[in-house]
Order: C-alpha cells, then structure tokens, then sequence
C-alpha cells in the first residue's frame, strides 16, 4: 500500500510541477487553486507513505517520479526539447526508481 501511495504522490507532484506553468505566476485563479491542492495531496500521499518505507527511499522514488514525469509532459505539452542525450537521461532516472524499489522489497 505504501508503494501505491508513493506512486500516486509523484503523480500529484507532476501536476503541481507542470501546473505552475500555467498559473502564470500565481496571477491565474483556477490553475493556482489546483497547483496548490496538486502540491498539498501530493505531499500529504507522500508523509502517508514513509509512515513505513525508508525516508531516504520514498523521497527519492518521490522525486524521480515527479522528476520524470515533469520532463516527459515538458516534452509533450510545453514543446520542450526530446535531445537523445535528454531521453538517455531520463531513462537513468527510471533506472534508479526501479532500482530503489528493486533493493527495498
């Protein structure tokens, strides 16, 4: 349970990450709101995680996820760019997830 609930927290966290592009500086109401509820559940799902995963762990599987999905909707949503060495990159990051989950059970 604690893995579901770290996943849907890094899921929350890419829609905060991407949704400050669209609060236009916090000057736009709807996009601020949801980027604040999006930052809210997200950590909240993330505490209720460590409760028992490793701190260091759930932190870093957190952040990966954000992280990677943040720069895959980059490339999708917002134009940015798909470079090789960006995408090898990126898989490095998914590595590392799989990895800490692979080594914690």
């Amino acid at each position: 349970m604690a893995w579901t609930l770290l996943a849907l927290a890094g899921l929350f966290e890419i829609g905060w990450a991407i949704g400050l592009k669209y609060t236009d500086g916090f000057t736009r109401l709807v996009p601020s709101v949801l980027t604040g509820l999006s930052m809210v559940v997200s950590v909240v799902l993330l505490g209720l995680a460590l409760k028992t995963l490793p701190v260091g762990t759930g932190y870093a599987v957190w952040t990966g996820i954000g992280t990677v999905g943040t720069a895959l909707l980059g490339i999708y949503l917002l134009g940015e760019p798909a470079t090789a060495m960006r995408l090898v990159c990126i898989g490095l990051i998914v590595s590392g997830i799989l990895g800490l989950k692979l080594a914690s059970g």
